[in-house]
């Protein structure tokens, strides 16, 4: 069973579980599968919320026949993608993972198509063609990783070209820092409007104090991997 293909009533089961609320690793263990099967079988037909196993049975049987037409070529797999035998299966875990802490299923296959790749760089075309996806699907999740500063866009011609920045992780995390002090503001004033001797004054200056602390380690971890990366590079 572990090594075998996913059937229809496992899928229906995938869906049971999902409207019950169920963790992967839960739904995983009461079919007698790995997790990291059940969570690339989500991610890569809707994800949580949008998993159906009629579609994904349906895609499946797409995808096999597509195989059998033209089969990939097997390209090694970069070291310590934890099993996976080609590229594209490393690009499905990288993408399922992100998936599994909270990146919609499309912008997280965009993505991995984009840090996977050789130049780290793909046109809007590229994508939609490897992806086989609509050119304003592309779009979609690109301007959602343009705004979190994960991806950056240059035009070539009459094109975009779409690139990861090798400061990628910077730039996001400082953005996310950004964003904790932000929500420390505004829980701070709701703090004082609400008076810090009221249950929720003082709920709201507790959420400010956590938020303004993580914020002021983010920054310094921010600082402290940029040293480190001008240590390293010198």
């Amino acid at each position: 069973m572990p090594g075998s293909r996913l059937t229809a009533e496992d899928r229906r089961r995938i869906a049971e579980g999902l409207a019950a609320g169920l963790t992967y690793a839960e739904i995983a263990r009461r079919l007698g599968r790995s997790r990291s099967t059940v969570t690339r079988e989500i991610a890569r037909n809707g994800g949580p919320h949008g998993y159906r196993p009629a579609r994904a049975q349906h895609a499946t049987n797409w995808r096999a026949r597509r195989r059998r037409r033209t089969p990939p070529p097997a390209v090694p797999h970069p070291a310590g993608s934890r099993g996976a035998r080609t590229a594209g299966e490393f690009e499905e875990q990288f993408a399922a993972m992100m998936v599994e802490t909270g990146m919609s299923p499309m912008t997280a296959r965009v993505f991995a198509a984009l840090i996977i790749s050789e130049s780290g760089s793909l046109t809007a075309a590229e994508l939609a063609q490897r992806l086989q996806v609509s050119p304003a699907t592309i779009s979609n999740a690109i301007r959602w990783l343009a705004g979190r500063r994960m991806v950056a866009g240059e035009r070539e011609a009459r094109r975009m070209r779409y690139y990861v920045d090798a400061d990628v992780w910077y730039h996001t995390w400082t953005a996310s820092a950004r964003s904790m002090a932000i929500w420390a503001d505004t829980t701070r004033r709701g703090a004082d409007l609400f008076g810090t001797d009221t249950p929720t004054g003082d709920r709201l200056r507790t959420t400010s104090q956590f938020f303004e602390l993580l914020g002021h380690d983010m920054g310094q971890a921010a600082a402290h991997w940029r040293q480190a990366l001008s240590l390293r590079t010198s």
